[in-house]
């Protein structure tokens, strides 16, 4: 018979079927026991008098105690017994079974074998309490959870395929989600990631759950952890609060945890995808058509039926989006330049030598014009504007007008003093004007040619 775990009750329909006459062999065809098993209870139950028709049946811990382990001489007892403390100890330090052995022969001189460690720890393990967590709930608006996981393989623009990761936001009391797949895990993807989700829900939630990640949070505590200056100004840009998570404890972000994990076992598998753009479009799609419809195991509703609870309770998103930029530093070069990303800034010759703090906000491109003074009027703060990129032939990006400068970048051509005639050539002057671009994949990069247009109309 197949080694099981034998209950109680089993027992005890041992010892009543040995009072009605039945074998051992009848007794293993029926499952309860094996044969040996039953033939050492037989022999338990006779000592005490427990066949005895004229009896009641003992309790089940009369039945528990008489069953269980005698206790062993000491002869059989571990030689490490005299060490258990100390591999307790260790154990609670996280030291593995392999180090602990090593240790004991080094400092101690033990000349056992590794079984013995090992039956020991499993020994300390087994007394220990089982671990109990208490469920956590939220209210709506209250929090979402973010994290990062593995995504699939694709062609990189760059010619080689690279892993993707899937950035995953979760509203805490609905399940909604919003879902992003991006290259790389760095503060600039963070930020733009988490602003292009608020933007999804179209609302902010009051605190954010992140795991320690370094582009989050660049020191872990338990009482007083680091956030990263960039992360800091988003959160006080959006008014929502950082709430980290305390180190080796990710079951506080147990909710979007399993969220990435049904992402992984439901969305990716047997589907193919041609590039990025379209992995998250597909992925846009599955979360409303199949993940937000579904009927949550935890709470039993449908995600999206729950957000339309909790939209209302959220912050609303500010008026005027933040910056977010990635702070970075920077030492001024004799020449009186600073260097970031392969690129060459210019700053005040004083600064020549010093450290300086830089920003940048990579999701944030402006075109800087100057546009014919007839046409200026088609280019007022707040008008959209087209623009065509010639390193990009056949996009088209769209971009909003922030500022017209005050004055022209040009002076009048004066002919000549000696010119007897006293007249001049009128030149038609250009404005300096200012676009706000949205970036797009990283495709616009600094010092590219562009052309702009602009409707005629209001």
């Amino acid at each position: 018979m197949s080694r099981r775990k034998i209950e109680m009750h089993h027992y005890r329909q041992a010892l009543m079927r040995m009072r009605q006459g039945d074998s051992d062999r009848e007794i293993a065809k029926s499952r309860l026991m094996g044969r040996r098993t039953a033939a050492s209870l037989r022999g338990l139950a006779t000592e005490r008098g427990w066949l005895a028709a004229e009896t009641a049946l003992p309790d089940d811990r009369t039945i528990a105690d008489a069953l269980a382990s005698p206790k062993r001489a000491s002869t059989t007892l571990s030689g490490l017994e005299p060490l258990r403390d100390r591999i307790a100890a260790w154990l609670d330090q996280g030291v593995s079974g392999v180090v602990i052995h090593t240790a004991l022969k080094r400092e101690h001189g033990y000349t056992g074998s590794y079984s013995a460690v090992r039956r020991m720890l499993q020994t300390l393990k087994r007394a220990r309490p089982p671990e109990a967590t208490v469920r956590l709930t939220f209210a709506p608006g209250e929090a979402a959870q973010v994290d990062f996981g593995a995504g699939p393989m694709l062609p990189h623009p760059a010619g080689d395929v690279r892993r993707t990761w899937a950035f995953v936001m979760t509203l805490c009391f609905s399940r909604h989600q919003y879902v992003e797949f991006v290259w790389d895990q760095t503060v600039a993807t963070w930020l733009g990631c988490h602003r292009r989700a608020f933007e999804w829900f179209g609302a902010v939630p009051e605190r954010v759950i992140v795991d320690n990640a370094k582009c989050a949070i660049t020191r872990a505590c338990q009482h007083d952890p680091q956030t990263q200056r960039s992360y800091a100004d988003c959160a006080e840009g959006y008014g929502f609060r950082i709430d980290a998570c305390p180190p080796h404890d990710p079951q506080k972000k147990g909710i979007v945890e399993s969220g990435v994990k049904y992402l992984k076992g439901n969305f990716l598998p047997l589907k193919s995808f041609r590039d990025l753009v379209d992995l998250n479009a597909q992925a846009k799609a599955w979360v409303m058509d199949e993940a937000g419809l579904r009927r949550h195991g935890t709470t039993g509703e449908v995600p999206l039926a729950r957000f339309e609870l909790e939209r209302a309770l959220l912050r609303p998103l500010p008026a005027i989006a933040p910056d977010l930029g990635v702070w970075s530093q920077a030492t001024v070069h004799r020449d009186c330049h600073v260097q970031f990303e392969r690129a060459f800034y210019s700053v005040p010759w004083r600064l020549a030598g010093q450290r300086l703090l830089m920003i940048h906000d990579p999701e944030r491109v402006r075109v800087e014009a100057n546009v014919k003074e007839t046409d200026i009027r088609y280019f007022r703060p707040g008008k959209t504007v087209t623009i065509t990129v010639d390193a990009l032939p056949g996009r088209r990006f769209e971009g909003t007008v922030t500022r017209v400068g005050q004055a022209a970048t040009s002076e009048f051509a004066l002919l000549p003093n000696p010119n007897p005639s006293g007249n001049f050539t009128k030149i038609t002057q250009r404005l300096p004007v200012r676009i706000a671009v949205r970036q797009a994949g990283g495709a616009l990069k600094p010092g590219m040619m562009v052309e702009l247009e602009a409707g005629t109309g209001d």
